[in-house]
C-alpha cells in the first residue's frame, strides 16, 4: 500500500462534524446558534446537500476556536430548520438520529470532518425483554414523580406529563434527554451499547435526584409533600 490516506471500510463514511458542549441524544431536538465562520461554511454545504452531520461532546476545551478534545461516540443530526440571524449567523434546529462511533478524525478544512460508522446496540437475550420493559416503565414513573417534585420546589424542568417511547432501547435515550442530567452523565448513557446498562445508568441518575429532592423537601419543611 502507498503512503496515502487510510481507506474507508464498508459501513464507514465521512461526515461533517460539530463538536459541542452538550450531548445530542437520538430523537432529541437541539437548537443551535451558528456564528463561527467555519461552521457557517459547513451549514451552507449541508443545506445544499444531505442536511446531516455528526455531533460529539467536547470533553475539554471550547466550542469556539478549535483545539478542543472531542469524544469518540456521538449522534447524527438532521437539520429540520435553518434561518439567517444577525451578523451572518444562523439559527438552526436539529433532531438526533442514530448513534455513531468516530473511526478517525480528519483535518479541519475548514470545519471538522471524521470517518464514522453507526454504533448499534448489542443484542441481548430475548428472555430479558419483558423484564426490561417492566423496569423501564418503573423508571418512567419515577422520573415523572421527580420532575413534579422539582417543579413544586421551583426548579425549571421538563413537564412531568412528558411522553416517550415504550421501547426501552429508545426510551432510555429519551429519559436522559428529558431529565435534569449533566452532559457527562448523558454521554455515559449514549456510549452504553446494552439496553440493560442504560437502564442501570438511568436508575442511578434517578436515585441521585431522589436524594436531592428529599433533602430539599426536608429543608422546606416537607411543604412539597412526600414521595409515595
Amino acid at each position: 500500500m502507498g503512503a496515502g490516506s487510510p481507506s474507508i471500510r464498508e459501513g464507514q463514511r465521512t461526515e461533517a462534524m460539530f463538536p459541542l458542549g452538550t450531548v445530542l441524544l437520538p430523537t432529541a431536538f437541539l437548537p443551535l446558534n451558528v456564528f463561527e465562520s467555519r461552521y457557517r461554511t459547513m451549514l451552507v454545504d449541508l443545506l445544499e446537500g444531505s442536511r446531516l452531520f455528526g455531533v460529539v461532546l467536547i470533553e475539554r476545551g471550547s466550542e469556539v476556536g478549535g483545539g478542543e478534545v472531542r469524544t469518540e461516540v456521538g449522534t447524527m443530526a438532521r437539520i429540520v430548520e435553518a434561518r439567517p440571524a444577525a451578523d451572518d449567523g444562523w439559527l438552526v434546529a436539529v433532531v438526533g438520529m442514530q448513534r455513531i462511533q468516530v473511526v478517525r478524525w480528519l483535518p479541519d478544512d475548514p470545519y471538522p470532518t471524521a470517518v464514522v460508522e453507526d454504533l448499534p446496540d448489542v443484542e441481548e437475550a430475548v428472555q430479558d425483554a419483558s423484564v426490561e420493559t417492566t423496569r423501564f416503565r418503573d423508571l418512567v414513573a419515577r422520573q415523572r414523580r421527580i420532575l413534579a417534585h422539582l417543579s413544586e420546589l421551583g426548579q425549571s424542568v421538563t413537564a412531568s406529563t412528558f411522553e416517550c417511547s415504550e421501547d426501552p432501547a429508545l426510551g432510555t435515550f429519551q429519559l436522559a434527554a428529558l431529565g435534569p442530567f449533566g452532559p457527562f452523565d448523558r454521554q455515559r448513557l449514549l456510549t452504553a451499547t446494552r439496553v440493560s446498562d442504560r437502564l442501570d445508568l438511568v436508575d442511578g441518575y434517578l436515585g441521585d435526584l431522589e436524594a436531592v429532592v428529599a433533602h430539599r423537601m426536608d429543608g422546606n419543611g416537607g411543604g412539597a409533600g412526600t414521595q409515595g
